[in-house]
């Protein structure tokens, strides 16, 4: 991460689930059947726990034994003080930046309740390369996303296909809980995620934040699963 970046982003990292209407759509006709009966009306939210925390530059262990290993594009937002019960309207104003995030999981069905093997193995929530103030992007709901695999594009999205958008999340999430200055708010994977090998290069770029780059490697040889 750049210093300021790492400065700031500091605290706890919140992804939400199911924000891209496409990955929606796909999950409508199984959130109808039980124990679901209906999609989700508030945010399904997960914690990257701080052992995921990676950087630009860094390696993602893959974990092996069989399993698959996915990226996750993905735009950070960044609070720059806390926020209690705020507004939508006013939501905005408590975010200090922007950044890309690459949040890497296994893949898991239960969008109610995120799998914590699959989510929180050491360095799977990959953010940077820098801390993009929020003055500096004229609309955080009009950025390009896109992943690259091996310098070949893999997935491609926009933040204009959000489910809720950013002031919506941080007004609903803060209503019952405060988030904090230097809390990362991960807005949400798009559909059609990708698996990912050792010794693949991967890249998020979202459009005026720059790129993430990492590789991934396998698992020393006897290392902790």
């Amino acid at each position: 991460m750049s210093r300021a970046l790492h400065d700031v982003a500091t605290g706890t990292l919140f992804g939400v689930a199911l924000n891209f209407q496409g990955l929606l759509k796909q999950r409508l006709a199984e959130f109808e059947q039980p124990p679901y009966q209906k999609p989700p009306i508030k945010p399904v939210l997960f914690i990257k726990t701080p052992n995921t925390r990676n950087h630009h530059g860094a390696e993602v262990v893959h974990p092996g034994h069989g399993e698959r290993l996915q990226a996750g594009p993905a735009l950070g937002v960044v609070m720059g003080k806390s926020a209690s019960r705020v507004s939508a309207a006013e939501a905005l104003d408590y975010v200090a930046g922007y950044t890309v995030v690459n949040e890497f999981s296994l893949p898991e069905d239960s969008y109610y309740r995120p799998a914590v093997k699959a989510k929180c193995r050491d360095g799977f929530c990959v953010i940077g390369p820098e801390l993009v103030p929020s003055a500096n992007v004229a609309d955080p709901h009009s950025l390009a996303i896109t992943l690259y695999v091996n310098a070949e594009i893999c997935q491609q999205n926009n933040t204009a296909n959000f489910v809720r958008n950013i002031p919506q999340l941080i007004a609903e999430i803060s209503e019952f809980m405060t988030l904090h200055a230097g809390d990362v708010l991960i807005t949400g994977t798009p559909e059609g995620r990708v698996d990912v090998q050792p010794g693949d290069r991967v890249e998020v770029e979202i459009s005026g934040l720059g790129r993430l780059v990492n590789t991934v490697v396998a698992e020393a040889t006897g290392a902790r699963s």
